[in-house]
């Protein structure tokens, strides 16, 4: 198959973006991401990853793919199977037709990663673009270079038990639209999202959410090690976990900027580079919280969830203009 490999920043945006770039469509991985309106932010106590809140940094799995399909006119097929000897047959029929395929696997079970980067996340994303004689021709958008995959490997990877089971997901883009209303579907994504982020009903989304957070650090009960477990957990969330939070911020800069040379527009370009400055200052505080976890002495909580208020604050000024701007072009 003459498929083009790419390298992305996220799994599940760069599949996508190489779906549809090989059926016709040519889209940018930032593009795909701000379309489906994914940025976001959540603090959610009562769901745990090893005893921690979870933290997310971006809406749930599948939401990129459903979310800029939708939003372009695209048909999307997706499958199930509680079988696995049926989804490794389904999948060898739609490979050895020609077709490309999108699946959900467990990055635990793919022996291409490096032994370090092995954990138990079931939502990661690949393409399967071919295969010769038992080996599956991958390309998987966290690493440089395609790869290849045993069935026994892939097939392990794509019915993983546990949280976000994949449960053999494949998908395919059945077609896509003649042409795109750039100038209508721009605005559109770019106010669902401000509505994410600005407007969501709960206190632990969003803006709202950022600042919860910022409470939670500034009034944490625990001894010295609880304190830094749950700091630490909040960087390893931000900074290490896939693309990480100040990391999606940036591919969303790169949307804004992207957008304002479709649309000819100095605004979006002025609220690109602030989006990125908001991502620098994520990043920043993350440095920060790890340098007070290394101190010797008490953790100073309070200049840490105030950092943290100014990363909110920053970018609640950034949804908020971009609010203003999608309500008035939108109109």
């Amino acid at each position: 198959m003459d498929f083009q490999h790419q390298q992305a920043a996220h799994c599940e945006s760069g599949v996508i973006s190489a779906l549809l770039t090989h059926k016709g469509l040519p889209l940018s991985e930032p593009m795909a991401f701000g379309l489906a309106s994914a940025l976001a932010f959540a603090y959610i106590p009562i769901v745990k990853l090893a005893g921690q809140p979870l933290i997310a940094y971006r809406l749930p799995p599948k939401y990129i793919i459903k979310g800029v399909c939708k939003r372009l006119g695209v048909n999307v097929r997706f499958r199930k199977f509680s079988n696995p000897m049926q989804g490794a047959e389904e999948l060898d029929k739609a490979v050895s037709a020609g077709r490309l395929v999108g699946l959900q696997t467990s990055v635990y079970y793919l022996p291409y990663f490096p032994e370090e980067m092995r954990f138990h996340f079931n939502a990661h994303n690949l393409i399967v673009y071919g295969k010769q004689g038992d080996d599956y021709a991958i390309s998987d958008p966290v690493f440089e270079e395609s790869v290849t995959v045993a069935s026994r490997h892939l097939n392990k990877a794509r019915f993983a038990k546990g949280a976000l089971a994949p449960k053999g997901l494949m998908y395919e883009i059945d077609n896509i639209p003649d042409t795109i209303n750039w100038q209508k579907i721009i605005p559109a994504a770019i106010a669902k999202n401000c509505k994410i982020m600005l407007g969501a009903p709960l206190p632990i989304i969003g803006i709202k959410g950022i600042r919860y957070l910022s409470k939670k650090i500034a009034n944490y009960r625990g001894d010295a090690r609880e304190q830094r477990l749950f700091l630490g957990h909040i960087v390893r969330m931000q900074e290490e976990i896939g693309t990480g939070g100040a990391g999606f911020r940036f591919i969303y800069a790169s949307f804004l900027e992207e957008a304002a040379q479709k649309l000819n527009n100095d605004f979006l370009k002025t609220m690109s580079d602030r989006m990125t400055a908001v991502g620098d200052e994520w990043r920043a505080f993350a440095l920060a919280v790890v340098q007070q976890c290394k101190k010797s002495e008490n953790i100073d909580r309070v200049s840490l969830a105030q950092h943290l208020l100014v990363c909110a604050e920053k970018e609640a000024a950034v949804w908020r203009e971009l609010k203003v701007w999608a309500a008035k072009v939108g109109k």
